[in-house]
């Protein structure tokens, strides 16, 4: 999974199919999830997952309403088309059930 670099990249990545996944070194439920994302960037190869570092990027976190890790946002076309925030952890199953609706 690519990281995010900067607040630019992320505005041009809006532009396509793209899940940002906001997560923190430090958050316990990121990390049980983390060896299993592969596989679902495997499932939806129709979009581009950028990982979100929280603490990097907490203003860009602020503003999209990230207020709980792990959580996810789907853009399409630059618009938001759904999220996953919340800070309960979250399985793999959940997680590729959501993503499902927009795919």
């Amino acid at each position: 999974m690519k990281k995010l670099e900067s607040i630019q990249q992320y505005q041009e990545l809006k532009k396509g199919n793209t899940i940002f996944v906001f997560s923190a070194n430090w958050c316990p439920d990121c990390r049980v999830i983390e060896p299993d994302l592969p596989e679902v960037e495997d499932k939806f190869t129709q979009f581009e997952f950028i990982s979100v570092d929280r603490d990097e990027f907490i203003d860009l976190a602020i503003e999209e309403g990230v207020m709980g890790i792990p959580s996810f946002l789907v853009y399409k076309n630059n618009e938001r088309v759904g999220d996953y925030i919340g800070k309960e952890r979250k399985s793999i199953e959940q997680i590729n059930q959501f993503i499902s609706q927009f795919a």
